[in-house]
């Protein structure tokens, strides 16, 4: 029988982060579920757990910090004694156009879905190395590969973790890295005031006006389950094997789907040209 494991999960007080806490409770597991607040986790605080949830009071975006990363993990395996699973989830929706977006919102959106995951990850690497192993799941977003007008920054924050994670897989052997690709689920980032809306300006009216009605009515219409996909991310997390990248939905199936034919259909269509520009002569590189 496997030993329990110990999870650390960011944004645990909602959405995915709440849903893979208590997948990882009802299996016996610790988690430490972190939010900017002892009463967003009164929630799982009351579950039937009794000592195998530890609440974990900090913004996640001081956790872009490596000092403070460092110090998080630390403090997380000399309570509990042990780290096996760290979830970057903390995160938001955001909507506007680049020229729409303030220099602060453009750095804000980076540091929570870039550099706390990045900082975290790190601070857990030295502990997954020394025991042999570890997970760290890193949920993104199809939108990391479907693009839609108005989501150009928070598209481009998901594709930087994600490439900074594939990344990791040859850095680390041995560490298990997971890429979380959801389609549309009912979390809550759509319930009103949960995003952050860019000023709008009349330019981006007819290109990404569409996009903000549909944000407007996304969050009671949305089809995906937290708590199924929770079942998937446990599944893929305690399993003998895992995907790099784990897409959840129909939707995110359908749509990242037709983007990579599209991508290879672009490569051939261009290939000839694309191969002209080494020097006469010159061997191709391997890899």
């Amino acid at each position: 029988m496997t030993d329990p494991r110990t999870w650390l999960v960011t944004g645990a007080s909602s959405g995915f982060g709440e849903a893979i806490a208590r997948v990882a409770l009802s299996r016996g597991d610790t988690v430490v579920g972190v939010a900017r607040s002892a009463g967003h986790l009164s929630a799982l605080a009351g579950t039937d757990s009794p000592g195998r949830f530890v609440p974990l009071v900090l913004d996640v975006l001081d956790a872009a910090r490596f000092d403070v990363a460092e110090r998080t993990v630390r403090d997380v395996v000399a309570e509990v004694g042990r780290l096996d699973v760290l979830v970057n989830d903390a995160g938001r929706t955001e909507i506007g156009a680049l020229e729409e977006t303030t220099e602060d919102e453009l750095r804000s959106l980076f540091e929570l879905h870039v550099f706390a995951p990045a900082a975290l990850t790190r601070a857990v690497l030295p502990v997954f190395r020394a025991r042999g192993g570890g997970t760290v799941v890193q949920m993104s977003s199809m939108a990391a590969q479907v693009t839609m007008a108005g989501f150009s920054v928070y598209c481009s924050t998901k594709a930087a973790l994600e490439l900074l994670t594939e990344a990791l897989v040859d850095e680390v052997p041995g560490v298990r890295f997971v890429i979380v690709e959801p389609g549309v689920f009912r979390t809550g980032v759509f319930r009103t005031g949960a995003p952050v809306v860019s000023h709008e300006l009349s330019a981006y009216r007819d290109t990404v006006g569409p996009s903000r009605q549909w944000l407007a009515g996304a969050g009671g219409t949305a089809p995906g389950d937290p708590a199924r996909a929770a079942e998937a991310i446990w599944q893929v997390v305690t399993g003998d094997r895992a995907p790099l990248r784990l897409v959840l939905g129909p939707d995110a199936v359908e749509g990242i789907g037709a983007r990579l034919d599209r991508r290879r259909a672009e490569l051939a269509e261009w290939e000839e040209l694309s191969r002209s520009t080494d020097l006469p002569g010159a061997a191709t590189p391997a890899g």
